[in-house]
Order: structure tokens, then C-alpha cells, then sequence
């Protein structure tokens, strides 16, 4: 048929098929960036454009800094804001080193044991804790009002110590056999050759936890008392989420505070902005960590 346009033998669609396609994703893609600009640019829009245009502006008139400025120069925010980066720095170095640790040793053929020990992290897998019992044990060990209750309860995923497990047994047995033959020990096999192996699976594991600790805010709601030890997150549940009011000595800001909504989506881009600065770095990671990691188990 004359009519129908082929390539490598298919028949590419027709032209009014493929304009509606780029309209159907210009649409999207414009669903996806306008409420992110909205946002950025109500950051940065000047309190009058906020006030006039009834709390979202779009295009500002001028660009001006004060509510980044409010948000950062002191009070809740900023002490939310550093709770949280040592949250997110502490508990992903402790989970990262743990869940490796961990994997490793069950990956082992000759471990003890191995099978019950393999169980017994599907069965925390499938099955978890109660609400109360945590909350209780956390009570127990005197976490309240920690830091610790937002790293401790959930150090370890069990779903990253099955993908960190399956990539290490799929690692060539000939590389630890002929490092233990030349003497090696356990950990110089572990830190020398399987760790170097493992920065793709690594890099997305650690990813995971990351983000995870960034955006944990139900720990914090259950465990965490003290407003001054509120991670980022629980601010933003209780000031922009719940529509909560930051007063000056929330600010710690000298002169006229900025437009409530402006402070709002200063503290929204705030925490969006780390994990959007991390993410392309190791994207490229995704697939070949993941996937490979899940062959088999």
C-alpha cells in the first residue's frame, strides 16, 4: 500500500496520530512543570504579587529572596532543616553499612545456619511490627524525644537486604575463591573486592534510604514530643500541610515577614530540593542495580 510509510518494515503512524501524541504529552508535561513553577515563583515572588494575586503567583514581577531568607536565618525551619540533614547523613551511613554487613554474611554458602536466617528476614519482610508494640519498645529503651527514634526503628529494610543479598550471589565464586587461596580474610575479601563490585546496587540501596529518612515524618509524629527536635518534614505537615501560621519567633526574621504562602513553598522547595539534586547523579545506577540485584534470591 502506497499510502502507509514504513520503517525497518513497520508502519509508522499516520500524521494525525502523531500530532495528537505531542499534544497529549505537551499537555502532561504541562500539568507536571506548572505546579512546580507555580511553587518556585510564589517563593520568590515580592509580598504585594502575593497578597494581590490570593497566594499563587505564576510569572513574578521581581524576584526577591526574603522568605528563604526568613525560612533560613533562624527558628523552627532551620533547626528542622539541620535535624534532618543529620538524620537523613547519620541513618543512611548506619543502614547502608549494616545492610551490607548483613547481606554479605547471609550471601555466604558456608554460613551456619543460613536458611533459618534467610527466613527469618522474609518473615520481618512479610510480617511487621504493630504500631502500639513498636511505640512500646521505642518507650522501653528510653528513644522518646531522640533523634534515635528516627534512625533506629528502621535502620534495616528487609526488601534491601534480599536485593543487596541476591547481587552478592550472583558475584563470580572464583574471585573470593582465589582471594582466599592468597590468604584473604573475610572482611579484606568483603572490602577489597566485593564492595568495589557493588557500587551500582550500593548507590541505589543508599538512594533508597535516603529518601526515606528525608521524607519520614511519621516517626517523628509518633515519637518526637520537643517541636525543636521536629525533623523538615514535620514542619512541613504542620505549616503547609495543615496550614499552620509561622509567627516571627518561628522566622527568627528581623524585619516584615514575607507572605505566609511565599514562607510555605520556601519550606516545600526546601525539601524537595536535596533529593532532586541527588537523584540524576545516581539514575543511571537504577536499572543495573536494581535489576541486577533481583535476578535471584
Amino acid at each position: 500500500m502506497s499510502g502507509i510509510r514504513m520503517h525497518n518494515g513497520q508502519a509508522l503512524p499516520s500524521w494525525p496520530m502523531r500530532v495528537l501524541k505531542g499534544v497529549v504529552l505537551l499537555v502532561v508535561c504541562a500539568l507536571v512543570v506548572l505546579p512546580f513553577l507555580g511553587i518556585v515563583s510564589t517563593s520568590l515572588a515580592p509580598r504585594s504579587q502575593v497578597q494581590a494575586e490570593g497566594g499563587f503567583v505564576l510569572i513574578p514581577e521581581q524576584i526577591t529572596f526574603e522568605a528563604y531568607r526568613a525560612v533560613l536565618a533562624g527558628g523552627v525551619v532551620a533547626q528542622a532543616l539541620r535535624i534532618s540533614v543529620v538524620v537523613t547523613v547519620l541513618g543512611t551511613a548506619l543502614s547502608l553499612t549494616t545492610s551490607t554487613l548483613l547481606a554479605y554474611g547471609l550471601s555466604r554458602p558456608n554460613l551456619i545456619g543460613q536458611r533459618f536466617l534467610v527466613l527469618f528476614v522474609l518473615f520481618s519482610l512479610l510480617f511487621t511490627p504493630g504500631l502500639i508494640p513498636l511505640y512500646l519498645v521505642v518507650k522501653q529503651v528510653g528513644l522518646l524525644s531522640s533523634i534515635w527514634a528516627l534512625i533506629l526503628p528502621s535502620m534495616i529494610s528487609s526488601f534491601n537486604v534480599i536485593v543487596l543479598r541476591a547481587f552478592f550471589m550472583n558475584l563470580p565464586a572464583e574471585l573470593t575463591d582465589a582471594a582466599r587461596i592468597d590468604g584473604a580474610s573475610e572482611w579484606q575479601i568483603f572490602s577489597r573486592i566485593v564492595l568495589p563490585l557493588s557500587k551500582a546496587v550500593t548507590a541505589v540501596v543508599g538512594l533508597f534510604y535516603a529518601v526515606s529518612y528525608w521524607n519520614a515524618f511519621f516517626n517523628a509524629l509518633l515519637y518526637i514530643n520537643d517541636p525543636s527536635k521536629w525533623p523538615l518534614q514535620m514542619v512541613l505537615r504542620m505549616y503547609v500541610v495543615n496550614d499552620g501560621q509561622l509567627g516571627q519567633s518561628d522566622l527568627a526574621a528581623t524585619e516584615t515577614l514575607p507572605a505566609q504562602p511565599s514562607v510555605q513553598m520556601a519550606i516545600l522547595i526546601l525539601a524537595m530540593v536535596p533529593i532532586l539534586l541527588v537523584y540524576p547523579f545516581l539514575q543511571r545506577h537504577f536499572t543495573k542495580g536494581v535489576l541486577t540485584g533481583a535476578v535471584k534470591g
